[in-house]
């Protein structure tokens, strides 16, 4: 019994040493990069074991920054591993930087890889800023529509400019982006034609537009330098100055309505203050008639007016109201009596 079991544990370890030595092998060679140490000695590069081991550990891709290495050694770069590391660990691209490099080598632009890697981590695209410095791009200005500006005579005009530029690696760093180009050529375009005196100018020489606008030095400060700015259409608009006018004398006219409207009401308003003057005029009048032959009454029992004196009092009356009856045939016989 005791045979037969040294016989199956017997059979147990020879099956369980052959299994961890595959196991130990396959660890090995995924933990240690055998096969880039040996890429990077067939390409003249030197990295040992231990750089590679110690990439592991620090959580780099080993095999990003032996691509990366060999790229620029054949490309005749001499970058150290420990920079690719460092910038890698940073959040940089690697690779874009190492492509930036060698495009920029053979342009002949000036950038070395310190500056490529500042590039990189600012957020721009080092190897797009490369591409552009030898091939130019090309802005529209505005992107969608039209610039407007009114030239001296009131004329509204409507531009369009292509902004040719070209990307100037040493302010990449810290400098404006598109949005600051469209937004200081617009300015130009809207200046140049406001110290217009007539659209015509303008319509006959667009070129005087995009001359003035690229003598403001307008890169001052951006990624870029401005290589031409050509106006690519010009429309008339509206006729601003006279629509001002009209606006205006609209509102003088309303302005001028609404004074003569308020001395009317005021015209109105002293009309009505005198008619209510004068009927107070004619109830006081009334009311003093009315007294009169109260008084007299008054006088003839106090003796102070006679009877002939009443009596020549009543003739002079008749006689003028006869008059007045000869004079105006027209005035009622009632007023008459």
């Amino acid at each position: 019994m005791e045979g037969v079991l040294c016989t199956q544990g017997g059979g147990f370890f020879t099956l369980l040493i052959p299994i961890v030595i595959v196991a130990f092998i396959i660890l090995f060679f995924r933990f240690i990069p055998l096969g880039l140490w040996i890429s990077a000695l067939a390409a003249g590069v030197y990295i040992s074991i231990v750089d590679l081991v110690g990439m592991r550990l620090r959580g780099v891709p080993p095999s990003v920054i032996v691509k990366s290495k060999i790229m620029a050694t054949k490309a005749g770069l001499s970058i150290l591993v420990d920079k690719l590391e460092a910038h890698y660990l940073a959040g940089g691209n690697v690779y874009n930087v190492i492509n930036a490099l060698i495009a920029a080598q053979k342009a002949g632009i000036d950038l070395v890889f310190e500056r490529a890697t500042a590039i990189d981590l600012a957020g721009r695209d080092v190897l797009e800023a490369v591409k552009m410095s030898v091939n130019p791009k090309v802005i529209d200005c505005p992107i969608e529509g039209a610039i407007a500006a009114v030239a001296m005579d009131g004329i509204q005009l409507k531009a369009k400019a292509r902004v040719t530029v070209r990307a100037n690696i040493d302010r990449l760093v810290g400098g404006a982006g598109e949005e600051t180009i469209i937004a200081r050529v617009g300015e130009g375009i809207v200046t140049t034609i406001g110290s217009s005196e007539t659209h015509k100018k303008v319509l006959e020489k667009p070129e005087t537009i995009s001359k003035t606008v690229l003598s403001k030095g307008l890169d001052a400060g951006t990624a870029y330098e401005i290589l031409s700015i050509d106006i690519s259409d010009v429309d008339v608009g509206d006729n601003i100055g006279a629509k001002l006018q009209s606006d205006q004398a609209e509102a003088d006219k309303r302005i001028a309505q609404a004074k003569a409207e308020s001395r009317r009401a005021m015209a109105v308003a002293a009309e009505q203050e005198m008619k209510a003057r004068v009927q107070e005029m004619k109830a006081k009048l009334v009311e003093a008639e009315a007294q009169v032959p109260m008084a007299m009454a008054q006088a003839l029992r106090e003796g102070k007016l006679g009877v002939m004196d009443y009596y020549n009092l009543a003739n002079i009356k008749a006689d003028t109201t006869m008059r007045d009856s000869i004079a105006n045939p027209n005035v009622p016989k009632k007023e008459e009596e």
